[in-house]
């Protein structure tokens, strides 16, 4: 499966979404993409996303 590079409309989209502590998995649903995919570029762009499974406890 290709994968569809990233815009830079896209980037800051998921910026946003970082900064208002979406999870992982909503901001996938946003950005129509994959939780890997999504978590890909976060790390790429030094972004923290908390994944639904993260709020044990």
């Amino acid at each position: 499966m290709a994968r569809k590079p990233w815009s830079f409309k896209e980037d800051r989209r998921l910026m946003e979404l970082a900064k208002s502590s979406t999870t992982l998995e909503e901001a996938a649903k946003q950005l129509g993409r994959s939780p890997d995919a999504i978590r890909r570029m976060a790390l790429r762009l030094g972004l923290s996303l908390k994944s639904k499974g993260a709020n044990k406890g």
